[in-house]
C-alpha cells in the first residue's frame, strides 16, 4: 500500500507537483503562499514563493518593488537612507536633506568629514584661511565678517601690535594715549613697577607710578618735605613760593590748623593771628 503524501493543508495529494517543506509538514505551492508568503509594504500583493524577496525594518518587498520612492531607482544592490516612510537613494537623500558645502557649493555626503559653524557648512579640506589659504582644519580660527582666518594669519594681519614691544596684542592689554600696551610692558618710566590697574599720571607723555611723579616732579611741601602729588584726595594751600599739604598748613607755635583761616608770615614760620599778637 503506497504511503500516504498530502498538503498538510487542502490535503491533496503532492505525487507529481512541487511543494515546499515545512518544519510541520509539506505544502502545495497556492497554500503555502496563502498561509506564509509576506506581504509587500509597497504593492500590498502577497511576495510569492518564487519571487526574490527583501526585508528591511520589518517591511517585506518584492525585488522589484524595492525602489527609491524619489528617482524610483532599484535599491536591491544600492546603498539607501530611510526617511520617515519613504526608502531613498543616496543621491536622491543628500540632494533633498543633506548640508551643500558653501564654497564649492557640492553636497556634504553623509559620514564625510565636515565643518559647521554660525548655520553653514563647508567640506573640511574646503573651510580655508582667507590669508594663507591652508585648510583650518580642527585649529582655531577667527571670523570676519565674510572671511575665515587662522590665528596666526588674523595675528599678522589685523591683531594690534604693543606701542612698547611692537608684538601683538591677542588678549587683554591697555589703552594708554589711544595706543595698545601689554600690561607687562606699561610700566613706570621711572622704577618700571607694572602700572596696570594702579594709579598712576604722566609727564612729557611718558606714565609715572605715584612715588617716581612725586619724587621727580611733584612740589614739595615746606612743613613735613614730603611730595604734594594731589592724588587720593590730597588738597594743598600755596603761598607765594611756598607748598603745604591741608594737613601740614598749620601755626608754627600753637599747631592749630590755618586753613580757610587768616594767617601772618613770620619770616620763614607762618603763624595765627593769636600767635603772631604775642610777638
Amino acid at each position: 500500500m503506497t504511503e500516504c503524501f498530502d498538503c498538510d493543508n487542502c490535503k491533496e495529494s503532492l505525487y507529481g507537483r512541487k511543494y515546499i517543506q515545512m518544519d510541520n509538514g509539506p505544502y502545495c505551492i497556492p497554500c503555502y503562499d496563502a498561509h506564509f508568503a509576506n506581504t509587500c509594504d509597497e504593492c500590498k500583493e502577497l511576495i510569492g514563493h518564487d519571487c526574490r524577496e527583501l526585508y528591511y525594518e520589518d517591511r517585506h518587498y518584492h525585488e522589484h518593488c524595492f525602489r527609491c520612492f524619489r528617482c524610483d531607482r532599484s535599491l536591491a544592490d544600492e546603498p539607501f537612507t530611510c526617511q520617515g516612510e519613504e526608502l531613498l537613494c543616496n543621491d536622491c537623500y543628500c540632494s533633498e536633506f543633506s548640508s551643500k558645502c558653501i564654497a564649492c557649493e557640492k553636497t556634504v555626503m553623509p559620514g564625510s568629514r565636515k565643518l559647521e559653524y554660525n548655520g553653514q557648512t563647508w567640506h573640511e579640506h574646503c573651510f580655508i584661511c582667507s590669508s594663507c589659504q591652508q585648510p583650518i582644519g580642527s585649529r582655531s580660527f577667527i571670523p570676519d565678517k565674510n572671511d575665515y582666518y587662522c590665528v596666526p594669519c588674523y595675528e599678522s594681519k589685523f591683531a594690534p601690535r604693543c606701542t612698547r614691544c611692537k608684538k601683538t596684542l591677542t588678549k587683554g592689554g591697555v589703552t594708554y594715549r589711544d595706543e595698545p600696551w601689554h600690561k607687562e610692558c606699561f610700566v613706570c618710566t621711572g622704577c618700571k613697577t607694572p602700572l596696570a590697574g594702579q594709579q598712576f599720571t604722566s609727564q612729557d607723555d611718558n606714565p609715572y607710578c605715584i612715588k617716581c611723579f612725586g619724587n621727580l616732579y611733584a612740589k614739595k611741601c615746606s612743613a613735613c618735605t614730603k611730595p604734594i602729588t594731589g592724588f587720593g584726595g590730597g588738597k594743598y594751600v600755596s603761598f607765594e613760593d611756598r607748598h603745604w599739604h591741608h594737613n601740614c598748613f598749620n601755626c608754627a607755635r600753637c599747631n592749630t590748623s590755618l586753613v580757610g583761616k587768616g594767617f601772618i608770615p613770620d619770616n620763614d614760620e607762618i603763624l595765627c593771628r593769636d600767635c603772631s599778637s604775642d610777638l
